[in-house]
């Protein structure tokens, strides 16, 4: 772009005065997002009697294809904190009065990087889901798995393996394995499995398929976002 220089004789008013500081776009206050893309018509708020912990990723805040807020908004028993390696006394009283269990499928290649085998998940323990806490890690699988080196509480935690998921309805994130789920799914099915109650949590995969719908919708035919 090719630009004049302003004449000695103009004023300094009018030389400021032909600068305009772009506005700033509004945003939601509840979903964070920019209001032209405000995801709060999806929430979909729903009794759920485990704990729900999301420690997030901070690379995932901004990232508009995330799930983690609108479950967070979704659940009212759950608390969102943002982080990759987190106090140890913050942790413990995140951690505290709950049985805790961690969200994570047992990797045992992950031995080679230090990280401890997880104790074994007591039966006993599941029995009683007003007494449980879900610890679920947000952000891709590596992100969650430098989170999980990087706080050795976490590996302290007996872990969750899904049983017989459905497919990802996740469109807008490409998978490294077809039986890789969003955050949002992956935390619900974990529910229905320690709530025995799966019915209760379907309205909020479907209103996940309409944030999915939507994220969408900003796509171009040919990749481009509109």
């Amino acid at each position: 772009m090719t630009t004049s220089r302003s004449s000695s004789t103009s004023s300094p008013s009018s030389a400021s005065s032909s600068h305009v500081e772009p506005a700033k776009r509004a945003r939601c206050p509840v979903c964070l997002r920019a209001a032209a893309s405000c995801i709060c018509r999806w929430v979909a708020p729903l009794a759920h009697t485990v704990d729900v912990l999301i420690l997030q990723h901070p690379l995932e805040v901004q990232n508009a294809k995330g799930s983690a807020r609108l479950l967070h908004l979704s659940l009212p028993n759950s608390q969102l904190l943002t982080g990759e390696h987190f106090a140890p006394a913050t942790l413990a009283a995140l951690l505290a009065d709950k049985h805790n269990v961690l969200l994570y499928p047992d990797t045992p290649g992950d031995r080679s990087l230090g990280i401890a085998p997880p104790p074994a998940l007591d039966p006993a323990v599941l029995l009683d889901p007003a007494r449980l806490r879900l610890v679920v890690l947000d952000g891709t699988w590596r992100k969650s798995r430098k989170m999980l080196y990087l706080n050795p509480q976490l590996q302290q935690l007996p872990r969750l393996p899904l049983r017989d998921t459905p497919a990802s309805h996740y469109l807008i994130r490409k998978a490294h394995a077809p039986d890789q789920l969003s955050t949002l799914e992956a935390t619900c099915y974990a529910l229905m499995q320690l709530e025995q109650d799966a019915p209760r949590f379907v309205p909020l995969i479907a209103a996940f398929d309409g944030f999915v719908a939507q994220q969408l919708s900003y796509v171009m035919p040919h990749g481009e976002k509109a």
